[in-house]
Protein backbone atom coordinates (compact mmCIF):
# COMPACT_ATOMS: atom_id res chain seq x y z
CA UNK A 1 0.00 0.00 0.00
CA UNK A 2 1.56 3.52 -1.05
CA UNK A 3 2.59 5.89 1.80
CA UNK A 4 -0.33 8.18 2.26
CA UNK A 5 2.10 11.30 2.48
CA UNK A 6 2.90 10.71 -1.25
CA UNK A 7 -0.89 10.07 -2.47
CA UNK A 8 -2.07 12.34 -4.73
CA UNK A 9 -5.76 13.30 -6.22
CA UNK A 10 -6.18 11.65 -9.71
CA UNK A 11 -7.08 14.29 -12.51
CA UNK A 12 -10.56 15.47 -12.18
CA UNK A 13 -10.74 13.91 -8.51
CA UNK A 14 -12.38 16.31 -5.82
CA UNK A 15 -13.66 13.74 -3.48
CA UNK A 16 -12.21 10.97 -1.76
CA UNK A 17 -13.14 8.42 1.00
CA UNK A 18 -10.27 7.10 3.11
CA UNK A 19 -10.57 4.06 5.35
CA UNK A 20 -9.20 3.51 8.30
CA UNK A 21 -7.06 0.26 6.66
CA UNK A 22 -5.87 2.31 4.19
CA UNK A 23 -7.65 2.17 1.27
CA UNK A 24 -8.41 5.49 -0.53
CA UNK A 25 -11.12 5.57 -3.27
CA UNK A 26 -11.34 8.55 -5.51
CA UNK A 27 -14.29 10.26 -7.09
CA UNK A 28 -15.99 13.27 -8.02
CA UNK A 29 -17.70 15.29 -4.69
CA UNK A 30 -20.77 16.90 -4.73
CA UNK A 31 -23.14 18.60 -2.33
CA UNK A 32 -20.70 20.45 0.44
CA UNK A 33 -16.95 20.64 0.97
CA UNK A 34 -15.48 19.57 3.89
CA UNK A 35 -15.19 16.47 6.15
CA UNK A 36 -16.59 14.04 8.21
CA UNK A 37 -16.17 10.86 9.87
CA UNK A 38 -18.04 8.05 10.61
CA UNK A 39 -18.77 4.40 9.86
CA UNK A 40 -19.37 3.26 5.93
CA UNK A 41 -22.40 1.05 5.16
CA UNK A 42 -24.23 -0.18 2.47
CA UNK A 43 -28.00 0.38 1.86
CA UNK A 44 -29.50 -1.83 -1.10
CA UNK A 45 -32.60 0.68 -1.85
CA UNK A 46 -33.87 1.57 -5.52
CA UNK A 47 -35.82 4.26 -4.07
CA UNK A 48 -35.98 6.75 -1.34
CA UNK A 49 -32.68 8.17 -0.79
CA UNK A 50 -34.08 11.29 0.98
CA UNK A 51 -35.90 9.40 3.67
CA UNK A 52 -32.48 7.24 3.82
CA UNK A 53 -30.72 10.57 4.67
CA UNK A 54 -32.62 12.16 7.03
CA UNK A 55 -33.30 8.89 8.99
CA UNK A 56 -31.97 9.60 12.34
CA UNK A 57 -30.66 5.79 12.48
CA UNK A 58 -27.74 6.99 10.13
CA UNK A 59 -26.81 8.83 12.69
CA UNK A 60 -22.40 8.49 12.57
CA UNK A 61 -22.83 6.72 9.48
CA UNK A 62 -21.63 7.56 5.53
CA UNK A 63 -23.68 5.67 3.43
CA UNK A 64 -23.01 3.69 0.04
CA UNK A 65 -25.53 3.48 -2.17
CA UNK A 66 -25.88 0.52 -4.02
CA UNK A 67 -28.32 1.76 -6.66
CA UNK A 68 -26.28 3.38 -9.12
CA UNK A 69 -29.09 6.30 -10.45
CA UNK A 70 -28.67 8.28 -6.54
CA UNK A 71 -30.68 11.42 -6.79
CA UNK A 72 -32.71 11.52 -10.38
CA UNK A 73 -35.81 12.36 -8.71
CA UNK A 74 -34.52 15.29 -7.11
CA UNK A 75 -35.70 16.21 -3.20
CA UNK A 76 -38.68 17.97 -2.03
CA UNK A 77 -39.81 19.16 1.65
CA UNK A 78 -42.45 16.28 2.20
CA UNK A 79 -39.64 13.05 1.59
CA UNK A 80 -38.18 13.66 5.06
CA UNK A 81 -38.08 11.79 7.91
CA UNK A 82 -36.74 14.10 10.09
CA UNK A 83 -36.24 18.27 10.58
CA UNK A 84 -32.26 17.63 9.50
CA UNK A 85 -30.61 15.24 7.83
CA UNK A 86 -28.40 12.50 10.05
CA UNK A 87 -26.17 10.45 7.48
CA UNK A 88 -22.42 11.85 7.46
CA UNK A 89 -22.56 11.84 3.66
CA UNK A 90 -23.16 9.60 0.40
CA UNK A 91 -21.16 7.79 -1.61
CA UNK A 92 -23.17 7.06 -5.48
CA UNK A 93 -21.86 5.39 -8.46
CA UNK A 94 -23.20 7.83 -11.24
CA UNK A 95 -23.23 11.62 -11.23
CA UNK A 96 -26.12 13.24 -9.99
CA UNK A 97 -28.50 14.50 -12.76
CA UNK A 98 -30.88 16.87 -13.40
CA UNK A 99 -33.82 15.96 -11.74
CA UNK A 100 -37.26 14.17 -13.58
CA UNK A 101 -40.06 14.31 -10.95
CA UNK A 102 -42.93 16.57 -10.91
CA UNK A 103 -42.37 16.64 -6.88
CA UNK A 104 -39.28 17.85 -7.10
CA UNK A 105 -38.66 21.23 -5.49
CA UNK A 106 -34.90 21.19 -5.47
CA UNK A 107 -31.40 19.49 -7.21
CA UNK A 108 -30.01 16.48 -4.68
CA UNK A 109 -26.68 18.25 -4.74
CA UNK A 110 -27.83 21.91 -3.58
CA UNK A 111 -30.18 19.98 -1.38
CA UNK A 112 -27.03 18.00 -0.07
CA UNK A 113 -24.80 21.82 0.15
CA UNK A 114 -27.69 23.51 1.89
CA UNK A 115 -27.87 20.58 4.64
CA UNK A 116 -24.17 20.32 4.87
CA UNK A 117 -23.76 16.94 3.93
CA UNK A 118 -20.36 15.52 1.73
CA UNK A 119 -21.47 13.62 -1.70
CA UNK A 120 -18.98 11.58 -3.84
CA UNK A 121 -19.94 10.30 -7.25
CA UNK A 122 -18.18 7.94 -9.98
CA UNK A 123 -17.30 5.50 -7.15
CA UNK A 124 -17.71 1.30 -7.72
CA UNK A 125 -20.14 1.08 -5.48
CA UNK A 126 -20.49 -2.61 -5.56
CA UNK A 127 -16.78 -2.82 -5.01
CA UNK A 128 -17.12 -1.42 -2.16
CA UNK A 129 -19.77 -3.34 -0.64
CA UNK A 130 -17.96 -6.19 -1.47
CA UNK A 131 -15.75 -5.51 0.62
CA UNK A 132 -17.68 -4.01 3.52
CA UNK A 133 -19.29 -7.56 3.14
CA UNK A 134 -15.95 -9.44 3.63
CA UNK A 135 -14.17 -7.29 6.41
CA UNK A 136 -17.21 -5.58 8.12
CA UNK A 137 -18.17 -1.85 8.22
CA UNK A 138 -15.06 0.20 8.30
CA UNK A 139 -14.30 3.46 9.98
CA UNK A 140 -13.79 6.34 7.23
CA UNK A 141 -13.48 9.73 6.28
CA UNK A 142 -15.47 11.10 3.63
CA UNK A 143 -13.82 14.31 2.32
CA UNK A 144 -14.87 16.85 -0.81
CA UNK A 145 -12.51 20.06 -1.87
CA UNK A 146 -13.38 21.56 -5.26
CA UNK A 147 -9.49 21.97 -5.41
CA UNK A 148 -8.78 18.57 -5.28
CA UNK A 149 -6.74 18.76 -2.90
CA UNK A 150 -6.78 16.59 -0.04
CA UNK A 151 -3.95 15.81 3.07
CA UNK A 152 -4.29 11.99 2.94
CA UNK A 153 -2.12 11.48 5.28
CA UNK A 154 -4.10 13.65 7.76
CA UNK A 155 -7.55 11.87 6.56
CA UNK A 156 -6.34 8.39 7.32
CA UNK A 157 -5.43 9.40 10.72
CA UNK A 158 -8.30 11.07 11.52
CA UNK A 159 -10.48 7.59 10.45
CA UNK A 160 -8.14 5.81 12.45
CA UNK A 161 -8.94 7.63 15.59
CA UNK A 162 -12.29 7.56 15.63
CA UNK A 163 -13.56 5.15 18.14
CA UNK A 164 -16.59 3.41 16.03
CA UNK A 165 -19.61 3.10 16.86
CA UNK A 166 -19.61 0.09 19.40
CA UNK A 167 -19.98 1.70 22.78
CA UNK A 168 -21.71 4.98 21.41
CA UNK A 169 -24.60 6.32 22.40
CA UNK A 170 -26.15 8.49 20.14
CA UNK A 171 -29.72 8.40 20.86
CA UNK A 172 -28.85 11.48 23.36
CA UNK A 173 -27.22 13.43 20.23
CA UNK A 174 -30.33 12.86 18.64
CA UNK A 175 -33.32 12.88 20.51
CA UNK A 176 -35.76 15.84 20.74
CA UNK A 177 -35.01 18.31 23.76
CA UNK A 178 -39.08 18.46 24.37
CA UNK A 179 -41.56 16.94 24.90
CA UNK A 180 -44.69 18.01 22.05
CA UNK A 181 -47.85 15.86 20.44
CA UNK A 182 -48.18 15.04 16.78
CA UNK A 183 -51.26 15.16 14.88
CA UNK A 184 -49.91 14.74 11.44
CA UNK A 185 -51.22 11.29 9.36
CA UNK A 186 -50.01 9.47 6.29
CA UNK A 187 -49.21 11.17 3.03
CA UNK A 188 -51.90 11.06 -0.22
CA UNK A 189 -51.13 12.31 -3.27
CA UNK A 190 -52.36 15.34 -4.43
CA UNK A 191 -52.84 16.34 -0.77
CA UNK A 192 -49.69 15.60 1.01
CA UNK A 193 -49.75 14.54 4.64
CA UNK A 194 -53.43 14.47 6.57
CA UNK A 195 -54.07 16.34 9.62
CA UNK A 196 -55.76 13.77 12.08
CA UNK A 197 -58.30 14.01 15.08
CA UNK A 198 -57.28 13.65 18.31
CA UNK A 199 -57.08 9.77 18.65
CA UNK A 200 -58.97 7.39 21.04
CA UNK A 201 -55.92 5.64 23.06
CA UNK A 202 -53.17 7.73 24.49
CA UNK A 203 -49.30 6.72 23.44
CA UNK A 204 -46.24 7.70 24.71
CA UNK A 205 -43.13 7.60 22.00
CA UNK A 206 -40.15 7.34 23.41
CA UNK A 207 -37.76 9.26 20.97
CA UNK A 208 -34.20 7.23 20.83
CA UNK A 209 -34.40 8.52 16.82
CA UNK A 210 -37.88 8.58 15.70
CA UNK A 211 -38.45 8.87 12.08
CA UNK A 212 -42.14 10.66 11.54
CA UNK A 213 -43.60 8.39 8.78
CA UNK A 214 -43.72 5.89 12.05
CA UNK A 215 -45.74 8.82 14.39
CA UNK A 216 -47.73 8.81 11.10
CA UNK A 217 -48.96 5.35 11.12
CA UNK A 218 -49.33 5.56 14.64
CA UNK A 219 -52.00 8.22 14.71
CA UNK A 220 -53.19 6.78 11.31
CA UNK A 221 -54.05 4.03 13.69
CA UNK A 222 -56.10 6.18 16.42
CA UNK A 223 -53.64 6.97 18.39
CA UNK A 224 -53.38 10.31 20.52
CA UNK A 225 -49.62 10.52 20.38
CA UNK A 226 -46.93 12.39 22.58
CA UNK A 227 -43.35 12.18 21.79
CA UNK A 228 -41.20 12.25 25.33
CA UNK A 229 -36.84 12.50 25.41
CA UNK A 230 -34.86 9.69 25.08
CA UNK A 231 -33.75 10.45 29.01
CA UNK A 232 -37.70 10.84 30.08
CA UNK A 233 -38.13 9.46 33.42
CA UNK A 234 -40.42 7.13 34.02
CA UNK A 235 -42.41 9.88 36.08
CA UNK A 236 -42.46 11.61 33.20
CA UNK A 237 -44.00 9.20 31.12
CA UNK A 238 -46.97 8.37 33.36
CA UNK A 239 -47.57 12.21 33.59
CA UNK A 240 -49.02 11.91 30.35
CA UNK A 241 -51.50 9.42 31.37
CA UNK A 242 -50.25 6.77 28.66
CA UNK A 243 -52.28 3.61 27.23
CA UNK A 244 -49.49 2.17 25.82
CA UNK A 245 -45.60 2.91 25.27
CA UNK A 246 -43.87 3.36 22.44
CA UNK A 247 -39.97 2.82 21.83
CA UNK A 248 -38.69 3.99 18.87
CA UNK A 249 -35.89 3.24 16.21
CA UNK A 250 -32.63 5.32 16.56
CA UNK A 251 -28.40 5.51 16.03
CA UNK A 252 -25.54 3.57 18.02
CA UNK A 253 -24.71 1.02 20.41
CA UNK A 254 -28.29 -0.52 22.52
CA UNK A 255 -26.10 -1.17 25.24
CA UNK A 256 -24.87 2.12 25.45
CA UNK A 257 -28.18 3.90 24.97
CA UNK A 258 -29.92 0.69 27.58
CA UNK A 259 -28.17 2.21 30.57
CA UNK A 260 -30.70 5.00 31.08
CA UNK A 261 -33.35 3.60 29.20
CA UNK A 262 -34.13 -0.38 30.53
CA UNK A 263 -34.58 1.16 33.90
CA UNK A 264 -37.84 3.23 32.30
CA UNK A 265 -38.67 0.24 30.21
CA UNK A 266 -38.33 -2.46 33.28
CA UNK A 267 -40.78 0.25 35.28
CA UNK A 268 -43.14 0.23 32.44
CA UNK A 269 -43.24 -3.31 32.17
CA UNK A 270 -44.49 -3.54 35.90
CA UNK A 271 -47.18 -1.55 34.46
CA UNK A 272 -48.61 -4.61 32.02
CA UNK A 273 -49.74 -1.55 30.06
CA UNK A 274 -49.22 -2.26 25.64
CA UNK A 275 -45.53 -1.70 24.69
CA UNK A 276 -44.39 -1.30 21.11
CA UNK A 277 -40.89 -1.20 20.02
CA UNK A 278 -38.89 -1.00 16.34
CA UNK A 279 -35.20 -1.32 15.19
CA UNK A 280 -33.56 0.01 18.86
CA UNK A 281 -36.73 0.56 20.31
CA UNK A 282 -36.67 -3.69 19.68
CA UNK A 283 -33.01 -4.11 21.19
CA UNK A 284 -34.00 -2.01 24.09
CA UNK A 285 -36.77 -4.39 24.97
CA UNK A 286 -34.89 -7.06 24.48
CA UNK A 287 -31.78 -6.29 26.94
CA UNK A 288 -35.05 -5.13 29.47
CA UNK A 289 -36.28 -8.35 29.74
CA UNK A 290 -32.38 -10.07 30.11
CA UNK A 291 -31.25 -10.40 26.53
CA UNK A 292 -27.84 -9.53 24.74
CA UNK A 293 -27.21 -7.32 21.70
CA UNK A 294 -24.46 -7.88 19.74
CA UNK A 295 -22.39 -5.85 16.64
CA UNK A 296 -23.64 -7.32 12.97
CA UNK A 297 -20.95 -7.74 10.92
CA UNK A 298 -22.46 -5.35 7.96
CA UNK A 299 -25.89 -4.93 9.13
CA UNK A 300 -29.13 -4.57 7.04
CA UNK A 301 -29.75 -1.49 5.43
CA UNK A 302 -32.27 -1.71 2.68
CA UNK A 303 -36.20 -2.27 1.47
CA UNK A 304 -36.30 -5.83 0.05
CA UNK A 305 -35.87 -7.92 2.94
CA UNK A 306 -37.38 -10.92 3.38
CA UNK A 307 -38.76 -11.57 7.01
CA UNK A 308 -40.66 -14.62 7.90
CA UNK A 309 -43.90 -14.36 10.26
CA UNK A 310 -43.04 -17.29 12.68
CA UNK A 311 -47.00 -17.71 13.29
CA UNK A 312 -48.09 -18.94 10.32
CA UNK A 313 -44.92 -18.80 7.63
CA UNK A 314 -45.76 -15.61 5.79
CA UNK A 315 -42.64 -13.72 4.48
CA UNK A 316 -42.65 -10.22 4.96
CA UNK A 317 -40.42 -7.84 2.27
CA UNK A 318 -39.07 -5.12 4.90
CA UNK A 319 -37.57 -2.24 5.39
CA UNK A 320 -34.18 -2.26 7.63
CA UNK A 321 -31.81 0.20 8.91
CA UNK A 322 -29.51 -1.83 11.53
CA UNK A 323 -26.23 -2.33 12.70
CA UNK A 324 -27.07 -4.51 16.29
CA UNK A 325 -29.08 -7.20 16.46
CA UNK A 326 -30.90 -9.14 19.68
CA UNK A 327 -28.94 -12.25 20.42
CA UNK A 328 -31.60 -14.48 20.00
CA UNK A 329 -29.89 -17.64 22.02
CA UNK A 330 -29.97 -15.24 25.07
CA UNK A 331 -33.80 -14.28 25.16
CA UNK A 332 -35.39 -15.00 28.28
CA UNK A 333 -38.25 -17.85 28.40
CA UNK A 334 -41.10 -15.73 28.44
CA UNK A 335 -39.51 -13.64 25.11
CA UNK A 336 -41.28 -15.65 22.20
CA UNK A 337 -39.63 -15.35 18.36
CA UNK A 338 -42.51 -13.95 16.56
CA UNK A 339 -40.11 -13.26 12.99
CA UNK A 340 -36.96 -13.96 11.54
CA UNK A 341 -34.63 -12.94 8.77
CA UNK A 342 -34.49 -15.10 5.73
CA UNK A 343 -30.77 -13.85 4.77
CA UNK A 344 -28.76 -14.91 7.72
CA UNK A 345 -31.39 -16.10 10.24
CA UNK A 346 -31.26 -13.10 12.81
CA UNK A 347 -33.95 -12.40 15.05
CA UNK A 348 -36.37 -10.11 13.87
CA UNK A 349 -39.45 -9.71 16.39
CA UNK A 350 -40.43 -11.37 19.57
CA UNK A 351 -43.34 -11.07 22.18
CA UNK A 352 -43.85 -11.64 25.64
CA UNK A 353 -45.90 -14.31 26.52
CA UNK A 354 -47.05 -12.91 30.23
CA UNK A 355 -47.85 -9.08 29.04
CA UNK A 356 -48.78 -7.27 26.04
CA UNK A 357 -45.27 -5.96 24.91
CA UNK A 358 -43.76 -6.54 21.41
CA UNK A 359 -41.52 -5.50 18.59
CA UNK A 360 -39.82 -5.91 15.91
CA UNK A 361 -35.94 -5.29 14.55
CA UNK A 362 -37.40 -3.85 10.41
CA UNK A 363 -38.90 -0.81 10.10
CA UNK A 364 -43.24 -1.37 9.54
CA UNK A 365 -43.58 2.24 8.56
CA UNK A 366 -41.29 1.92 5.56
CA UNK A 367 -40.49 5.16 4.22
CA UNK A 368 -38.53 4.03 2.30
CA UNK A 369 -39.69 0.71 1.89
CA UNK A 370 -42.84 -1.90 1.28
CA UNK A 371 -46.04 -1.65 3.75
CA UNK A 372 -45.92 -5.49 3.85
CA UNK A 373 -45.87 -4.83 7.76
CA UNK A 374 -48.35 -1.74 8.52
CA UNK A 375 -50.76 -4.46 10.14
CA UNK A 376 -48.59 -4.09 13.72
CA UNK A 377 -50.00 -0.48 14.63
CA UNK A 378 -53.63 -1.70 14.19
CA UNK A 379 -52.21 -4.47 16.40
CA UNK A 380 -50.46 -1.50 19.01
CA UNK A 381 -53.84 -0.25 18.61
CA UNK A 382 -55.58 -3.34 19.56
CA UNK A 383 -53.76 -4.04 22.50
CA UNK A 384 -55.16 -1.00 24.26
CA UNK A 385 -58.75 -1.65 23.66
Amino acid sequence: MADPKTIRAPSGATGVLVLASGEVIWGRGFGAEGQAVGEVCFNTAMTGYQEIMTDPSYAGQIINFTFPHIGNVGTNPEDVEALNPHALGAIVRQDVTDPSNFRSTQHFDAWMKANDRIGISGVDTRALTRLIRVAGAPNAVIAHSANGKFDVSALLAKAKAWAGLEGMDLAKDVTTLQSYGWDQGLWKLGEGYQKRTKGTKKVVAIDYGIKHNILRNLTDAGCEVTVVSATASFDEIMAHAPDGLFLSNGPGDPAATGVYAVPVIRKWLETKKPLFGICLGHQMLGLAVGAKTEKMHQGHRGANHPVKRLSDGAVEITSMNHGFAVDAATLPANAKATHVSLFDGSNCGFELADQPAFSVQYHPEASPGPQDSHYLFEKFAGMMG
